[in-house]
């Protein structure tokens, strides 16, 4: 049986600047890099993902105009 995960914290604020964004799930996916023809069900994937790559987080950072740091909880300058 596989073993289900929580779902990773940044969803929470992926979709929640989508809903603010007032875009569609297609424009969305255009502005990412998707083809039209498949951008609509891209981000509807990635949308239900509960454990998102880092590249599909920045892909979206960049399509909504926000710094990645937003919707990671790594902050800069950490002590290492």
């Amino acid at each position: 049986m596989k073993e289900k995960y929580p779902e990773d914290p940044s969803m929470d604020k992926v979709k929640a600047l989508f809903e603010k964004s007032g875009l569609t799930m297609n424009d969305l996916g255009v502005k990412m890099g998707y083809d039209a023809d498949t951008a609509r069900q891209s981000v509807f994937q990635f949308l239900k993902s509960g454990d998102p790559r880092i590249s599909m987080l920045r892909r979206f950072a960049k399509a909504v105009g926000v710094p990645l740091s937003d919707l990671t909880d790594e902050k800069k300058g950490r002590a290492k």
